[in-house]
């Protein structure tokens, strides 16, 4: 097939990794911003942590997201360990995404923890000093989980996608990503970028 000229979408070849992470009530939210990274060009990989690959519940069915995804990403989804460990030595990623990055996600990867295929393929991709993407969703981000955000913060060839407390009334310590910016975020952190502003104002 012919490639279009003058081709101007934002993420032209560029490798995805589309790491999922099992903040489920999310998903919704999140199905929408692969199909858009998909449509700015990008070569999508999927990754599935476990709870992602083996849990149903009540926003989804497993192998129903499973299906979805597979519909509009070009690979197959990794969701083993030893499938994500290749990541690193073959270079297969320009940059990598965590979308939702669950609260226990970000602690593990915080503090070295590599115990699921989500949190291998982050670990082998930052070997090759390439962007890592966040998308934080968590119910105890600014409680006993703001030190490990902010470990992450500090971190070299992280980014964050912008977020905001969603009901600082009701759940006061819960952060999420705002999700629309994911694009933005990855063609700034492709130029070694931190998007601005980092912190947004609450859900009305």
């Amino acid at each position: 097939m012919q490639r279009v000229k003058n081709d101007n979408r934002k993420l032209m070849g560029v490798k995805v990794g589309i790491i999922l992470t099992g903040s489920h009530c999310m998903m919704g939210e999140v199905l929408p911003q692969i199909e858009a990274v998909k449509n700015e060009g990008a070569v999508i990989y999927p990754i599935f942590s476990y709870a992602v690959d083996q849990v149903d519940n009540r926003f989804y069915q497993a192998k129903e997201l499973k299906e979805k995804i597979a519909s509009v990403t070009d690979e197959a989804i990794i969701n083993s360990i030893t499938a994500a460990e290749p990541i690193g030595p073959q270079k297969m990623l320009d940059v990598a995404a965590v979308v939702p990055a669950t609260g226990n996600t970000i602690a593990k990867l915080a503090n070295g923890i590599i115990d699921s295929p989500a949190l291998m393929a982050v670990k082998s991709h930052l070997r090759n000093q390439r962007p890592v993407v966040i998308a934080v969703s968590t119910n105890d981000a600014l409680s006993i989980n703001a030190k490990n955000i902010g470990v992450l913060l500090n971190m070299k060839n992280i980014y964050f996608v912008p977020f905001r407390q969603d009901d600082p009334f009701v759940k006061e310590s819960s952060l999420v990503a705002c999700m629309e910016k994911l694009i933005d975020t990855i063609v700034y952190a492709l130029q070694g970028k931190q998007l601005q502003p980092l912190l947004l104002g609450p859900y009305a």
